[in-house]
């Protein structure tokens, strides 16, 4: 029986154009000697492995797409080759497989398999809003999206700012981009205005980067304009 393969946790950038400053030689090297990826997004995958390796014949590689409604044979089956010993490649949509992201079922069933599992450093949005946002790095929780719907996401973000008082929390969440500015109104009409607020918005980017940390009483002098730009949210007393 053939020894299975090696499944690889690749990041990816979460600005365009940055593959160079921020994607490892160690992540570069490993996906030239791959021709197999299970991803979120079949389009971005491609894009982004062409970026880092412009040698590789894309049309020789073979992707599958594992996105958050794949079905759990689906996960399944997209391990199908690496238990029979061909190594893989994990790629999320933006930053780091696993972590927000689809990808962490693929990982599941791979120790389910006893699969090793390898996983590079990479960018990741929820980590270095965290770091740059100068709140409780000891204590943070992450939401993921708020609801939809106003009269819930109010309550979310009630909640959340208890928590944080309660536990002495950082807590973090995103937002689809095309509703981060009404989200930025419901915060500044929500929070109690001595609640701090980071906003990181295009983390990476050289050019559009904003990481900025400010009271909500402060933040209601003036909103910056984010609206279609990937952004993380963080509260701290």
């Amino acid at each position: 029986m053939a020894q299975p393969g090696i499944l690889y946790l690749i990041p990816t950038v979460l600005a365009d154009g940055t593959a160079d400053k921020v994607i490892s030689l160690q992540v570069k090297e490993t996906v030239q000697h791959l021709t197999y990826f299970i991803v979120e997004n079949l389009r971005t995958a491609r894009r982004f492995v062409k970026s880092i390796c412009p040698e590789l014949v894309i049309e020789r590689l073979t992707f599958v797409q594992i996105d958050k409604d794949a079905t759990p044979a689906q996960v399944q089956k997209s391990l199908e080759l690496v238990l029979k010993g061909q190594d893989a490649g994990i790629i999320s949509e933006a930053g780091c497989p696993g972590v927000a992201d689809p990808g962490a079922e693929v990982v599941k069933f791979a120790h389910q398999k006893s699969l090793k599992v390898v996983p590079f450093s990479g960018p990741s949005a929820i980590l270095l809003s965290l770091m740059a946002s100068g709140f409780n790095g000891q204590r943070f929780a992450f939401h993921g999206y708020l609801p939809i719907d106003r009269a819930p996401r109010l309550q979310a973000l009630r909640q959340l700012e208890k928590e944080m008082q309660q536990r002495d929390q950082t807590q973090i969440f995103m937002e689809t981009p095309y509703r981060n500015n009404k989200l930025l109104e419901d915060l500044v009409q929500t929070l109690h205005p001595s609640t701090r607020l980071c906003i990181a918005a295009n983390i990476t980017s050289p050019e559009h980067e904003l990481i900025q940390t400010k009271t909500i009483s402060d933040w209601k002098q003036a909103l910056p304009d984010i609206h279609k730009q990937p952004a993380v949210f963080l509260i701290y007393k």
